[in-house]
């Protein structure tokens, strides 16, 4: 496949595919975080919501866009609320403790944080955007 053809697949594709990243980034945030937010409890917990935080502005920085943000954000609630889910023979990856609610419940708040502050003007920069 020649994806230098400039077709309007192609573009497609290279416009969705930082996205998907951010997605996939946020989503792996999410899996690592889940199994390990106990870790010095409960400062592992908040440090994995900061980490999420900067992925969610770096991200709308990056892209110039609240998408930016927001995909991140999408990734990692699916994967920690999923993960947060008892399973049918009873055991839960995410406990109900200290740390547990701080990483549910501040990554829930910074993924937010970040989209919300993506929607300041230094998110789209100054100047021409380049086409």
């Amino acid at each position: 496949m020649n994806i230098a053809t400039g077709r309007k697949g192609t573009r497609v594709l290279l416009d969705a595919a930082p996205y998907f990243a951010l997605f996939l980034a946020g989503a792996v945030q999410g899996l690592i975080g889940s199994f390990q937010y106990s870790r010095d409890a409960p400062l592992g917990a908040i440090a994995f919501c900061l980490v999420l935080l900067a992925t969610g502005l770096l991200g709308a920085w990056a892209m110039r866009s609240l998408a930016g943000a927001l995909w991140p954000a999408i990734g990692w609630i699916l994967a920690s609320f999923i993960l947060s889910m008892p399973v049918a023979s009873g055991s839960v990856i995410i406990t109900n403790s200290t740390a547990g609610k701080w990483y549910l419940y501040g990554g829930t708040v910074s993924s937010l944080a970040g989209v919300a502050l993506s929607f300041g003007a230094w998110v789209r920069g100054t100047g021409a955007r380049p086409r």
